[in-house]
């Protein structure tokens, strides 16, 4: 009878004494919406407790997460206007350029600044890259896909427009670029278009900035959980799908095949995406690699246990902590989290960490 497990549980000082995976508010990242305009905080209704903020507001949203002990930050933008080839995302004067400068007069060496490098956002098909015909693209046989939405769902949508993926590498640069002449400390690209790694990382150490980070969405699955980003960013598309750069999910040695391409090509950590459906590619690529792995719990996992837990089908808090637990015990070194500041309150109980 010497093979008792239980003699470790037996209070909370030897079980916490024990653990194996700890957490810590350093391993947190919060995301937060930034909306072109001025005194704009608004509450986000797919998002409970989540508000978009201007960039002159911006501070307000960091503000919650610094007293929560969370200082490093995502940063979306989302313009007022748009076009086919998402010109504000590399507007020197675009909304997130606009809120990095606002947050490092406030707050100096203080935060940490990712910001999200994509076209989504800015684009008027809300698509994460050019579409072959737009604008100055190719042939104009694709003109129409822009100004007669086709069906979103459930038939062979990706055959009728094509997403240029090598005439939108240089646009994701080019926002990269203005976001780290505005301030940013790290970029994370999003849109899943091949050699964006590559390309990016080219053009920043041609700038000399050969020690601003890239933190990779090397695993981004096209999933049904982004729907509330999606609601709250205003970048659904307004004709098919993504199927054809994000990943099927399906799919597990896809995804760390798109891991190694990314860390060859320079990225110096890797983001897998959605978090609680994709553990075992997070288990995964903490196997295959020595790179920072970042979770990214969506929008989907945060208004689901939201919802649930004001219908009382479920204790929030303590999901919301068991969640948590799980990606750190699966591989992962950071957690974006729309939970991050009720995470770090929980780390700094003790329930957590």
């Amino acid at each position: 009878m010497n093979n008792r497990t239980r003699r470790l549980r037996n209070n909370g000082i030897v079980r916490k004494m024990t653990r194996e995976t700890r957490l810590s508010c350093d391993s947190l990242i919060y995301p937060i919406f930034i909306r072109e305009g001025t005194q704009i905080e608004e509450e986000l209704p797919s998002l409970p407790g989540q508000f978009r903020y201007s960039p002159d507001r911006l501070a307000k949203g960091i503000e919650r997460g610094l007293n929560a002990g969370v200082s490093s930050f995502l940063l979306f933008g989302i313009p007022n206007d748009k076009d086919e080839t998402g010109t504000g995302a590399y507007d020197e004067n675009g909304v997130v350029q606009q809120a990095l400068k606002h947050a490092l007069n406030s707050f100096g060496s203080d935060i940490y600044l990712i910001t999200d490098v994509c076209l989504c956002e800015y684009t008027s098909h809300g698509h994460c890259g050019l579409i072959k015909g737009s604008k100055t693209l190719l042939d104009e046989s694709y003109q129409g896909c822009l100004t007669s939405p086709l069906p979103k769902t459930g038939t062979n949508s990706d055959r009728s427009f094509v997403i240029d993926n090598d005439k939108t590498l240089p646009l994701l640069a080019k926002t990269a670029l203005s976001h780290i002449h505005a301030g940013s400390d790290m970029v994370a690209p999003s849109g899943m278009m091949d050699s964006t790694v590559a390309v990016m990382r080219a053009a920043m150490d041609a700038e000399g900035f050969t020690n601003t980070p890239i933190m990779s969405y090397s695993a981004k699955y096209a999933s049904a959980y982004y729907g509330p980003f999606r609601d709250a960013a205003g970048s659904t598309p307004q004709f098919g799908d993504r199927k054809t750069y994000q990943m099927d999910y399906h799919n597990s040695r896809e995804a760390l095949k798109r891991i190694k391409f990314d860390i060859d090509e320079g990225a110096d950590v890797v983001i897998v995406k959605p978090a609680l459906p994709c553990l075992d590619i997070i288990s995964s690529a903490y196997n295959i690699t020595d790179i920072p792995i970042a979770a990214y719990s969506v929008s989907g996992e945060y208004a689901m246990t939201k919802a649930a837990g004001v219908a009382g089908l479920i204790d929030e808090y303590n999901v919301m902590c068991e969640s948590a637990v799980s990606v750190f015990r699966a591989g992962a070194t950071m957690l974006i989290t729309y939970y991050a500041i009720e995470l770090a309150g929980a780390i700094n109980r003790g329930d957590i960490g």
